[in-house]
């Protein structure tokens, strides 16, 4: 039963303002000394699992890695479940890139309880790891990451029709060299020719294939420096979209409705859903 305090809200209300405003925003400290917890707790997390791989190791402190891991899945569980009941549209955060991963990072242990070995996969966690920018979170580094994705999008078509044309070459390589070399040469197959010509435009050069024949290696250098001229493009491009674009004062206040980010500081109200901020 909830009752109404000075201010006239619920304090159920005020209970989930308080919390929501510590657990989905990074500008205040007490928001910011969760996030700093909770990173630490998932390095934790993954530092166990990848020292759970080592036998040594695992056989020396396993029942202390098995605790420490229940401990810390039961807390993510909690943390997860309280983001759902916090923000006023759960389905936005469970569906959501955060919450899909957050998902993610907690079901293994219960899943190994049934399957041995997916408590393996709570390398996932490291994931989570992403949320240090909302740590150094810095408006600075949400201005410039929406920058990114904006000229990213803004060229898409230009790098869609530049792998496109990649993919023809590729295929027109792997054909030609497939003639020239043949099965005897490690050419034995257009699909085999065709991995041969990625892997030497892309200047990786594994060696696994090599041409033996004069006109195969020739036609494997011009492979090689074209491949020099094919890394530059889409990074042109990129660039070229990432000059026509200014940054924005952007910061990390969650809306409490859809839980989305990035808001103009100067914001009183949601961009992406109109709620009140």
């Amino acid at each position: 039963m909830s009752y109404k305090n000075k201010a006239g809200y619920k304090s159920s209300d005020s209970l989930k303002d308080r919390l929501h405003e510590i657990i989905f925003e990074a500008d205040t400290p007490s928001g910011k000394w969760f996030d700093i917890a909770l990173l630490v707790f998932i390095f934790l997390s993954v530092l166990i699992v990848m020292l759970e791989s080592v036998d040594s190791i695992d056989a020396k402190y396993h029942q202390l890695f098995f605790i420490i891991e229940w401990v810390l899945t039961i807390g993510f569980t909690i943390e997860y479940f309280l983001r759902i009941w916090v923000i006023k549209k759960p389905s936005k955060y469970i569906f959501s890139f955060f919450g899909i991963i957050d998902f993610l990072a907690i079901i293994p242990t219960y899943l190994s309880l049934f399957f041995v070995g997916t408590h393996y996969l709570l390398v996932i966690r490291a994931l989570r790891l992403l949320r240090v920018f909302r740590v150094l979170k810095l408006a600075h580094f949400l201005s410039e990451s929406q920058i990114l994705i904006a000229a990213l999008k803004a060229s898409r078509t230009k790098i869609f029709v530049f792998i496109f044309t990649v993919i023809m070459l590729t295929c027109i390589i792997g054909s030609v060299m497939y003639l020239v070399e043949g099965p005897e040469h490690g050419f034995t197959s257009i699909p085999m020719s065709m991995y041969w010509s990625i892997v030497t435009m892309t200047t990786v050069g594994y060696g696994d294939i090599a041409p033996q024949t004069d006109f195969g290696k020739f036609l494997a250098a011009l492979v090689m420096i074209l491949g020099y001229g094919i890394i530059a493009v889409p990074t042109g491009i990129v660039t070229s979209e990432l000059t026509k674009l200014k940054p924005v004062s952007l910061n990390t206040q969650a809306c409490t409705n859809c839980g989305k980010e990035a808001h103009d500081d100067d914001a009183d109200f949601c961009k992406y859903c109109g709620t009140k901020l």
